[in-house]
């Protein structure tokens, strides 16, 4: 990139660019300016072509940055918009520019243009205001574009014309300060979702390659399986597949699609398994992706959020009885104008949404995505919280700890077949066997028949004409009808004491046995002391695995209720007897065992490591594994609680003091609106800001 070194200070460099830049490269340029590790804020002024760059001091970090800046080029930008789409959100000289135009066409009218003349612009430029309240009318509503079109009416009743261009040009001020106020805040939200990283299985020749999502390219075929995820939009060539699409077209239910069908970026694969050729680049599929959550989570606000809305709409007949008692007593236009010139609905609605924006935008940074506001109140206010075992209280990196060969099998046999059916399934435990399978040197070339992964249970295919499993204890013997002697279950148990047990079957009968260790995340009791602290009075641990195994992680994470051997109805018959119960519930899954009970609690929670389903189905996901974004969450939630409560209480206050001031004949009209308009603002800036988590 082209540039000149206009000034700088230690920390802080400006350069003069070739050019212009033009609005539609401004978020790519920052960007791509950003990627810098030394870099800390970036600031583009695009009319005048300059950059300024603050940067961490020191003479190390300055030439790191210059080099960086040479290294841009347009490749990198082209990329860069590719990744971030178009502009996200407004900028601050587009703000400038608006006011710039309205402040500077109302002083021209004012000062320059013939009374009578000015006075037809203004009534020319009433019209909006009249269709607006008229609009409202039409649907029976009594609203703040009433009120607002009744206060500039009165100063052309009073024959004022001045005032009422002066009214409505406050209005428009305020109004370009509120959208850009919102729409800052939703672009922050849109970035920070734009920044978590998503994978994907890239087929190359005849190997698969795990990949960065966001390095596919149209024509790239990619593998995807039950549990997983489509990053991309892209048409099936191969396979057959159920795919939950209810984040694009809000259906419960998964749809069938084979060859020919086109899949979404956003949707999850619930069961089967379809190879998809890329169409779209999944930067820009992301994208549209998150800006339908953002723009749709208007529909998922908290309920304190709504509470103050509709009491915001219903003050405003209010509005119009006051100001119909002024009239009546002191025969004043002026005064009647002053009692409609402030409303509450504006604030309250503004400084809510500003709020639950700000929440989702620092839930992000932290480590999780939330679809709508309405689940940070159903945080703050639970009382049980209901844990997964596998993945979830422990790690998401389970290892092999032993592998046990029966009827003649060698364990190096009993393990390359067991990693070549669980490489197929995004599954701690299974991911742990390929692991362990790749550590040894074993390689496992595909000879078996295409792979079914049940539910809960285990996997079944066909090798050679003979059916194989592998999975539970219950799925292998009970299901499948698989013989163990005494003498056998003696030797499992002794060489799986404390692990988790994989039981592996060869046309009717055990071959062996993988025990997986399965250790406990780090700092996890400590977690769940501080969840118990912040008001979860009851802490439970539901898990497919057998009894000791259950006793053993429960006593270590400092969980005192814990129920084993559960299939995925037993899960959600259990969180739904808590409901039932008046409990209010929490759970936290990652596997496609855990979507029905994450779908029926109060609020479901996926963590991101986990299966597509999984956080298909949840309404909060962790982008990580480790547990303390939960504390985090709740800490959060009853943060943007707080914050609710307390703008409602303050917004009552100001405009309450600004009525009785305009009423008493304190404040004129115009001044009112510039207080109330100034004051909304302010408690909006004021909502974006961060909340405290210590």
């Amino acid at each position: 990139m082209d540039f000149v070194l206009q000034s700088e200070v230690p920390g802080r460099l400006r350069v003069k660019l070739a050019g212009p830049v033009p609005d539609s490269d401004m978020d790519a340029l920052e960007r791509v300016v950003s990627a810098c590790a030394a870099v800390t804020r970036v600031v583009v002024y695009p009319r005048i072509g300059s950059l300024a760059v603050t940067y961490r001091a020191g003479a190390d970090n300055r030439r790191r940055v210059l080099g960086h800046l040479a290294s841009i080029d347009a490749k990198a930008i082209d990329e860069a918009r590719v990744e971030g789409g178009a502009a996200l959100s407004p900028r601050s000289h587009m703000l400038m520019m608006e006011l710039a135009v309205l402040i500077g066409s109302y002083f021209m009218r004012r000062w320059f243009v013939p009374k009578p003349l000015a006075a037809a612009v203004t009534a020319w430029r009433y019209r909006r205001f009249m269709a607006l309240a008229l609009r409202s009318l039409r649907r029976s509503r009594l609203d703040v574009p009433v009120l607002d079109a009744t206060a500039i009416g009165m100063s052309f009743a009073r024959r004022d014309p001045a005032t009422a261009g002066e009214t409505m040009f406050l209005l428009d001020v305020g109004e370009a300060l509120e959208d850009y106020t919102r729409s800052r805040s939703e672009g922050a939200l849109i970035n920070a979702l734009l920044d978590i990283p998503e994978t994907a299985q890239r087929i190359e020749g005849d190997q698969e390659v795990g990949v960065d999502a966001a390095s596919l390219e149209p024509g790239d075929l990619i593998a995807v399986r039950t549990g997983m995820p489509v990053p991309v939009d892209g048409e099936v060539v191969q396979g057959v597949a159920m795919v939950n699409q209810a984040a694009l077209t809000g259906e419960p239910l998964a749809v069938e699609r084979s060859k020919g069908d086109d899949v979404f970026a956003g949707t999850a694969v619930e069961d089967g398994e379809i190879v998809v050729r890329v169409r779209a680049g999944a930067g820009e599929t992301k994208l549209r992706s998150i800006v339908a959550m953002v723009k749709g989570s208007e529909g998922l606000k908290s309920e304190a959020q709504s509470r103050m809305e509709q009491l915001a709409d219903r003050i405003v007949p209010w509005n119009f009885l006051l100001a119909g008692a002024v009239a009546l007593c002191t025969r004043s236009l002026l005064k009647t104008s002053a009692a409609l010139m402030v409303d509450y609905s504006c604030a309250l609605k503004l400084a809510g949404s500003i709020a639950e924006l700000s929440a989702l935008q620092q839930g992000a940074k932290l480590g999780f995505t939330v679809k709508g506001a309405r689940h940070f109140e159903t945080m703050a206010a639970a009382d049980t919280i209901v844990f997964d075992k596998t993945g979830t209280l422990t790690e998401a990196m389970p290892k092999v700890a032993c592998v046990l060969a029966l009827r003649g099998w060698e364990r190096d046999e009993v393990l390359r077949l067991s990693a070549c059916l669980e490489e197929h399934f995004p599954h701690p435990v299974a991911r742990a066997v390929v692991r362990a399978a790749a550590e040894r040197g074993l390689e496992h070339r595909e000879r078996h028949a295409a792979v079914e992964y049940i539910v809960a249970h285990g996997i079944a295919s066909s090798l050679e004409g003979k059916r194989v499993i592998i999975g539970s204890e219950h799925f292998v013997v009970e299901d499948e009808g698989v013989e163990i002697s005494r003498e056998e279950r003696s030797r499992i148990a002794v060489a799986t004491e404390g692990l988790s047990p994989l039981y592996l079957a060869v046309d009717g009968r055990l071959v062996g046995v993988v025990g997986v260790h399965d250790p406990l995340k780090p700092h996890v009791t400590a977690h769940i002391s501080k969840l118990r602290a912040l008001g979860f009075d009851r802490v439970i641990m539901l898990t497919g695995d057998n009894e000791r195994t259950a006793a053993r992680i429960a006593a270590e994470a400092g969980v005192t209720e814990f129920q084993a051997n559960l299939l995925p109805e037993d899960k959600y018959a259990f969180v739904s007897l808590l409901r039932d119960q008046g409990r209010r519930v929490v759970m936290v899954g990652d596997g496609v065992n855990d979507a029905p009970a994450l779908s029926v609690a109060d609020v479901g929670i996926a963590m991101g490591q986990g299966t597509a389903v999984a956080k298909e189905v949840a309404d909060i996901t962790l982008v990580g594994g480790d547990l303390s974004a939960l504390v985090a969450l709740r800490k959060l939630s009853q943060g943007l609680m707080n914050r609710l409560n307390g703008s409602f209480a303050q917004v009552m206050a100001v405009n309450s003091a600004l009525l009785a001031a305009g009423v008493a004949g304190a404040v004129r009209p115009q001044t009112s609106s510039l207080l109330h308009n100034a004051t909304t603002v302010a408690l909006a800036l004021r909502n974006s800001g961060r909340y405290p988590l210590r």
